[in-house]
């Protein structure tokens, strides 16, 4: 039988709980365990697609189409788990199901209530995870233990150990063991608090790892496990990880977390095997190069927003053998002060996607500031669609080429609705979203980063480039590198005549992995390192 983990925090949000399911995932899989994994949020929005970046970081997009929880990220980069609209469930899409099926008629009259209507739907989407071909279905509870939207999710994990049996359910509890500087010593009264909260529910942990500033001592581990009502063994040190965030599952191994599982849960399970991680870590430890990369952004202060982007260069710089050092640069900011004080000296410049027009000129300016000093530039989603307005304006001199997202009178509307759009007026789950097939051009930098012809990758747009303009750019020297839809939509530009400018309409960044870069983001950061090999080397001739 399918055996389940349940996921839940205490004390505060922000603990790291989708970092630590996803690490339990790879731990069980590398013993050679088939794992599943699930995020179910408590917020009441159907989908984050049309949440603010503020509030909620970067929105994850899967091969199926789901707009889901930036978490999914970490479980996709950490295991091999497949992940579909299944694997994300918010508390909207929950009450939706739930009313949809009133509307019908399915609960013949009843009144339907929270217990048991409500309840029994979060059940059953924890159930359709479990099938013959999965030992072990990872659910993460977003939120904290004690928020008033967590309850119906809580309760129903109590009731699932009822209907499967207590032996196929673990329940792990994330925490914080706080250090107060001023009395000199780590506090267990917040874990203790919080897993009697958990108690009162009717939950009582299985596991307690209990993030940390500073190492637990023994005494500490005794009295956690004491009030907690747990073997010692079961209470978890996750000490907070100044280098990595790749250092966890390694971490949560030398605390024996792994042994655990597989021992209270009876999972037969083979040697743990991490050496390709182990590989991994020694070369992020070790660089033979130090480059600096852009990002220049919207959202450049807040760090969650573009999440993937930032792990998809450390993971290019891993394999690449160099330590990436990103400068988070505000668009807004370029606008007021220029360019040239903010961007000089970076090996590489980095547009990400986004939406609304703050801060649009400040990154058409940026990679103008690329494309004229031949820095490597990668543009990605909106970042693409910045780079052919650019192009379109200083290079094929259209003056006030725009968007007609941003500008809908503009003479020279480079970039254009999507056809399948022009009807559309609701706003969530409504982009083109999901794996869509591109076509190469054999030429193309990005098919020499590919090494193959079609690739498949991941969309969240509604806008495109105009092909009205295509043979226009093709001649003023901006290549088209990869198209789809039987190459009416395009997918990939180029300049030919820079050493890297290759910006793109889909988001590289969500089929990245620690062990496996991006083709694409490994090609940026090789390009960049040799930009500043060759500026390192013009130094060295310069007399001083």
């Amino acid at each position: 039988m399918t055996k389940h983990i349940f996921v839940t925090g205490g004390v505060v949000s922000s603990l790291g709980k989708g970092l630590t399911s996803a690490s339990i995932g790879m731990l069980l899989e590398r013993r050679g365990l088939r794992v599943k994994m699930q995020k179910l949020d408590p917020y009441l929005n159907v989908d984050p697609g049309t949440m603010s970046p503020y509030q909620h970081g970067e929105v994850y997009v899967l091969d199926d189409g789901s707009e889901t929880d930036l978490d999914l990220g970490h479980y996709e980069r950490f295991t091999n788990s497949p992940l579909t609209r299944d694997s994300n469930y918010t508390t909207g899409q929950i009450y939706l199901s739930v009313i949809e099926k009133e509307r019908r008629g399915e609960f013949l009259g009843k009144t339907v209530q929270v217990i048991p209507h409500v309840t029994n739907e979060i059940k059953a989407v924890i159930h359709k995870m479990a099938d013959e071909s999965t030992d072990v279905v990872i659910t993460e509870i977003g939120g904290t233990v004690g928020d008033i939207e967590s309850q119906p999710f809580l309760e129903a994990i109590r009731q699932f150990s009822l209907d499967v049996g207590k032996e196929n359910c673990l329940y792990v509890h994330l925490t914080l063991v706080p250090y107060l500087k001023a009395a000199g010593e780590l506090k267990t009264k917040p874990t203790q608090h919080s897993v009697g909260q958990l108690r009162q529910i009717g939950i009582q942990p299985d596991l307690l790892i209990c993030r940390t500033e500073r190492s637990i001592s023994l005494e500490d581990r005794e009295k956690i496990a004491l009030f907690c009502n747990v073997p010692s063994q079961a209470v978890i040190e996750e000490k907070d990880k100044d280098f990595s965030i790749y250092e966890v599952p390694l971490s949560l191994v030398d605390n024996g977390l792994d042994e655990w599982i597989v021992k209270k849960l009876q999972l037969g399970s083979s040697t743990l095997d991490l050496k390709d991680w182990r590989n991994l870590l020694h070369r992020l430890r070790n660089p033979k190069h130090e480059i600096s990369i852009a990002v220049v952004g919207k959202y450049a202060e807040h760090f969650d927003a573009y999440k993937s982007i930032y792990e998809a260069l450390d993971h290019a710089g891993i394999e690449r053998e160099a330590q990436v050092r990103i400068g988070r640069v505000r668009s807004e900011e370029i606008e007021r002060e220029g360019p040239k004080r903010l961007l000089t000296g970076c090996d590489g410049v980095l547009v990400p996607g986004g939406f609304g027009e703050r801060g649009i000129e400040g990154k058409i300016e940026a990679i103008r500031f690329a494309r004229e000093r031949n820095v490597p530039f990668f543009g990605i989603c909106l970042g693409m669609q910045c780079a052919v307005i650019e192009f379109a304006r200083h290079v094929l001199g259209l003056p006030g080429a725009h968007s007609s997202e941003f500008d809908k009178n503009t003479e020279h509307p480079v970039i254009c609705l999507l056809d399948e759009q022009r009807n559309v007026i609701d706003k969530g789950g409504t982009m083109r979203l999901g794996a869509q097939p591109t076509v190469l051009d054999d030429s193309s930098r990005a098919a020499a980063c590919y090494r193959q012809r079609e690739v498949s990758e991941r969309h969240r747009h509604r806008y495109e480039f105009n092909s009205e303009y295509r043979q226009q750019f093709a001649s003023g020297g901006m290549r088209i590198a990869g198209a789809s839809d039987g190459g009416k939509l395009v997918e990939i530009v180029e300049v030919a005549d820079h050493p890297w400018f290759v910006a793109v309409q889909f988001h590289p960044e969500f089929k990245s992995k620690p062990t496996a870069a991006h083709p694409l983001f490994s090609g940026f950061i090789q390009a960049a390192i040799e930009r500043r090999v060759s500026r390192a080397a013009h130094s060295a001739e310069v007399p001083s």
